[in-house]
Formats: C-alpha cells, structure tokens, sequence
C-alpha cells in the first residue's frame, strides 16, 4: 500500500471534498481517500493498479489539480 498527501488548491467546500471522494475511489486500487477543506489536502491509501499519475491525472480531469 502507498499513501501519499497532496495540496489541492481548489478545494473551497464540502461539494467539492464530495467530488473528489466519488470520483478518485473509482480507480481501482484505491482504498482510502480523506479530503479536508481547511487545509486544502488530500490524503489517498492506494495500490496496484493504481498509480500516482493516474491519481494526479483524474483530479486534473475534475478540475482539481495537484499544486506542485
């Protein structure tokens, strides 16, 4: 399993911790998403076949991209 934490500038409410929620647990692999408005992070417990850049490359796709 990797974990990994990311800051998601976008995030400005719970409609959109929602979002992120339904749509990253699709990705197969993936087994915990926890979302925080606050802080504007997301932390995802994930495995194979999930993968970092799908990760990064869904929440591209809704509009919620990684700050690097």
């Amino acid at each position: 399993m990797t974990t990994k934490t990311y800051t998601i500038p976008n995030i400005s409410c719970n409609h959109c911790v929602h979002t992120i929620k339904s749509e990253v647990s699709e990705i197969p692999g993936v087994t915990s998403i926890d979302a925080d408005v606050f802080t504007k992070k997301v932390t995802i417990i994930f495995d194979n076949p999930a993968t970092e850049e799908i990760i990064k490359s869904i929440l591209a796709e809704i509009n919620y991209p990684v700050a690097e």
